[in-house]
């Protein structure tokens, strides 16, 4: 490895990045992708009936957009670089080699969108003003400008589940268009429109009707829009779920029901469906009876949206596994191309931070603890969210006398029974004292640091 370990044992490595993205994409798709469209739409349709009412419900609205897309919205999608380049930079690394200009391209659009929703929303007009319709033409390009970014981040994020002809000629043209893309982007868009409604939905009950529409009109605007894009979000979803790599399906009952998360996350997929239904009725009600709907119903939406949308990210983010790059690199950071090299030499040889270079009878502990904390610590920690000593300690039980030999083949072979773990990467005499490592936590149980807590000098001696 090319880089020293960053690990949180207590939180884990990939829910660190989960709650980082996950808070970012619910943002960034319910108050930029969805959100811009539905205010631009309040706009223009206060400018073309000149009702200046329209025109302050849109002002309201996008001032929250604003406000948590520009602090919240923003500090999240640095987030997100931050976290993944901290956990696994060996898929950054790649993914940046692969999408160099694809990438600039969508800095310099997000740059533009930056400027261009503080250009919007600080330059508001109102109706009857000679500039207003320049103002709506604004927003029109801010729309585009975050579908945009979205797109192109898009094309990324499918890359991840399958390289498509990529792995032959390596070009960008075939990174981009990978066989995921189109039907995540179809999915994707939809579905920020349908949240945008729902979220507009749920400011309603806060918000004053002293210069505002009448609540019904507000309702019905709004349960039109929602209802309007839920047939291309169900169409979408259809496109996206049969366009998914084979080898990912197998994965989708594991990634819903893991562990730990399973009843849960059971449960959410459970409630997943009860909110597509629910939002749909929602709507309708909003547009035949409006008066009758209340004030929970309308928070209710966002909120499922919301929890949906989460269940999402985390089964999309499960399902590509072994893969942090499909076909190309491991989640463990390590590149399908080079397992030969690893198998042969060990990857302790390799790794310029370890702090032992090969197993000895002296230092098998201290090898195995950086067997580690470099091929299981992407995804396992020892005393924190999915604990290694955990999972070991459900299939011996912890009473039971750990065996070093049963759990060295069962780490040999694991990745068989188990298609969602990548094979051991590491020699046979790295597996043993990753195995002595383990067995050792039975009883003496010691939090596994990371770069951040030794230091790079710590590591390597």
């Amino acid at each position: 490895m090319d880089f020293p370990i960053y690990h949180l044992d207590f939180l884990n490595n990939r829910m660190l990045i989960a709650v980082v993205a996950i808070l970012h994409v619910i943002i960034n798709h319910a108050m930029a992708v969805g959100g811009i469209p539905i205010v631009v739409y309040l706009e223009r349709k206060a400018f073309l009936n000149k009702d200046a009412r329209w025109d302050h419900l849109a002002k309201k609205v996008m001032f929250i957009f604003f406000i948590i897309t520009t602090t919240i919205g923003a500090m999240s999608g640095v987030g997100i670089w931050v976290t993944a380049s901290l956990v696994n930079p060996a898929a950054i690394g790649s993914l940046l080699r692969v999408f160099f200009w694809a990438w600039a391209i969508e800095w310099v659009v997000f740059i533009t969108e930056v400027c261009l929703i503080l250009w919007y929303f600080l330059s508001w007009k109102e109706i009857g003003h000679a500039q207003k319709k320049s103002h709506v033409r604004l927003g029109i390009f801010l729309a585009a400008a975050s579908w945009i970014t979205m797109a192109i981040i898009v094309s990324i994020l499918g890359f991840m589940m399958d390289t498509g002809a990529w792995t032959g000629d390596g070009s960008l043209l075939s990174a981009l268009f990978n066989p995921v893309y189109l039907p995540q982007l179809a999915f994707r868009t939809p579905l920020a429109m349908v949240f945008a409604g729902a979220m507009a939905l749920a400011f309603i009950p806060f918000f004053s009707n002293n210069s505002l529409p009448e609540k019904h009109d507000i309702l019905r605007l709004l349960g039109k829009w929602t209802l309007a894009w839920s047939a291309p979000f169900a169409l979408g979803a259809l496109w996206y779920r049969n366009a998914i790599p084979a080898y990912s399906v197998g994965n989708m009952q594991v990634a819903i029901t893991t562990q730990a998360f399973a009843d849960w996350y059971q449960q959410l997929l459970i409630i997943s469906g009860i909110v597509c239904v629910s939002i749909i009725l929602i709507a309708l009600a909003c547009i035949f009876i409006p008066k009758r709907v209340g004030a929970v119903a309308l928070v209710a939406p966002a909120v499922g949206v919301a929890a949906m949308l989460g269940l999402f990210e985390r089964v999309r983010e499960f399902i590509r596994k072994p893969y942090a790059i499909q076909g190309y690199l491991y989640s463990n950071g390590y590149r399908a191309e080079d397992y030969p090299l690893m198998k042969r030499d060990g990857i302790l040889r390799h790794s310029t931070f370890a702090a032992v270079r090969e197993v000895t009878s002296e230092n098998t502990l201290v090898a195995g603890e950086e067997v580690f904390r470099l091929a299981c610590s992407r995804c396992h920690t020892v005393t924190g969210i999915n604990s290694i000593r955990k999972n070991i300690g459900a299939m011996y039980g912890f009473s039971a006398n750990w065996d070093p030999e049963i759990i060295s083949s069962y780490i040999e072979t694991m990745h068989n029974g188990r298609a969602y773990m990548p094979p051991f990467p590491g020699n046979a005499k790295e597996r043993k004292a990753l195995a002595e490592y383990l067995v050792q936590l039975q009883s003496h149980v010691q939090p596994l640091k990371g770069v951040q807590d030794t230091g790079i000098q710590g590591a390597v001696r």
